[in-house]
């Protein structure tokens, strides 16, 4: 694992702007918050050749505990190379407020070289061995898969729904997308990726914590590298990132309840699927609700247009029975309200080009060695999954958050599985707000 911090810098446009550091910034705008001298004022009190003096005065007369201060800094970027895909998910799924992307299943290795070692992983001893020759042959299946699908694609090319007049090279590639997408399903979630993260201070200290309270070895690792590397620009605002025992007991809690809840539904046959969508559009008595959906909608030229006030109010909780982790991976992703998951495997997803008696005695023993982690309560049970591993999914959030969400995942270019699902999501909510239907996009997720 390699955690490397992005300094940012002014462009050339920029050049006679006031120059501040993260903490710098943070101070000045806190000091700002709180006084009528006008920024102009507080900058000229400012030494450019000592700036941490500068800081320290202000941080102390604006009461440096407040932890607004701390999401003064501006986006802290980070780029966390080498860690296994389900920490690149954890972190997305504490940082509900950061900005970042994680390599696509498309452009990292394939090997099984590509892993953390177990001990990086708190995987117990005697179950490396086991480990290893399973996750050898998860990557196998997935090339075996992989090569059989793209050979499909060339011999029945209308499977790839090309545009028309594609020239070859973008036939090519979305042939090759095609494979990818359906063969990825085999990836082990310990597979070794890279993400980018941009996020204020405050974030980065929340994120910490919790990275810090949970009981893998890899998480911990990570909290340490990332903090180093901030406490360059932000050494202040990040002393308050360290384990927390709310954070511990709440993930010990958690923990439990998926090791529990992941052996009462352990299985590997495909769970059919299921969509949940509750709509809540109560509002008080006071300041009632009177426009229209269908007003709050027909302006838009497109999903990033504004919406009225009718779905920004309205409360969206939406749930799937059975979201692999394939497909968790990008839906995990969106920032607005809140996300959950036990992420437990209560079915096995393989797409209908793939043969699932090929492949029976992979996943009964991956089946098995899940079992056993679960049973003994490691949280390593994670590293054991595949990325067809189905598992609940709760998002809640708001009207115009979830049809933004739901015109981008069924849109152009959006990956065949989660389109289904949100499609699924839109005829729910559709059936509760008719007068939506009209106004929101639906897309067929074309091309591959």
């Amino acid at each position: 694992m390699k955690v490397t911090g992005l300094a940012l810098v002014p462009p050339p446009a920029a050049a006679d702007l006031p120059r501040v550091t993260p903490e710098l910034l943070a101070s000045v705008l806190a000091r700002y918050s709180r006084s009528n001298d006008g920024l102009g004022a507080i900058l000229a009190k400012i030494d450019p050749a000592d700036p941490d003096a500068s800081i320290d005065r202000i941080l102390k007369f604006v009461d440096y505990g407040h932890a607004s201060i701390g999401g003064l800094t501006g986006g802290l970027a980070i780029a966390i190379d080498n860690v296994s895909m389900w920490l690149a998910w954890k972190i997305f799924e504490i940082a509900q407020m950061g900005d970042g992307q994680e390599s696509s299943t498309r452009y990292i290795t394939m090997d099984a070289a590509n892993l953390p070692s177990p001990e990086e992983l708190g995987l117990p001893a005697d179950l490396e061995s086991r480990w290893r020759e399973l996750m050898a042959r998860a990557f196998a299946a997935y090339h075996a898969e992989y090569a059989r699908l793209d050979a499909l694609a060339s011999t029945e090319p209308q499977r790839v729904r090309a545009p028309a007049n594609a020239k070859p090279a973008v036939v090519t590639r979305l042939r090759k997308n095609y494979a990818l997408d359906r063969a990825r399903y085999f990836i082990p979630f310990a597979t070794r990726t890279n993400l980018g993260l941009v996020q204020s201070a405050r974030m980065w200290a929340q994120t910490l914590k919790q990275l810090d309270s949970l009981p893998h070895p890899e998480t911990r690792a990570a909290a340490k590298l990332i903090r180093d590397e901030l406490l360059k620009q932000s050494p202040r605002l990040l002393r308050h990132s360290f384990a927390e025992n709310s954070f511990a007991e709440q993930a010990r809690q958690e923990l439990a309840a998926s090791c529990a809840l992941g052996l009462e539904r352990l299985s590997v046959a495909p769970l059919a699927d299921e969509v949940w969508v509750h709509i809540d559009s109560a509002a008080p008595s006071f300041l009632s609700e009177t426009q229209p959906v269908a007003e709050a909608l027909r302006h838009r030229a497109n999903r990033y247009g504004h919406q009225g006030s009718a779905t920004r109010r309205m409360r969206v909780a939406f749930a799937w029975n059975n979201m692999a982790l394939a497909e968790l991976r990008d839906l995990n992703r969106h920032r607005t309200g809140h996300r959950f998951t036990p992420l437990i495997q209560a079915g096995f997803y393989l797409p209908p080009e793939i043969d699932r008696a090929t492949h029976a005695a992979l996943l009964a023993d991956q089946a098995e060695l899940t079992r056993e982690l679960l049973q003994r309560g490691s949280p390593a049970y994670v590293y054991s999954l595949l990325l067809g591993a189905q598992t609940p999914f709760e998002h809640s959030t708001h009207a115009d958050k979830f049809i933004y969400e739901a015109e981008l995942r069924t849109g152009m270019g959006a990956h065949f599985r989660y389109a289904e699902h949100l499609s699924a999501a839109l005829r729910e909510f559709f059936k509760q707000v008719p007068a939506a239907r009209d106004w929101v996009v639906e897309g067929t997720a074309e091309p591959e």
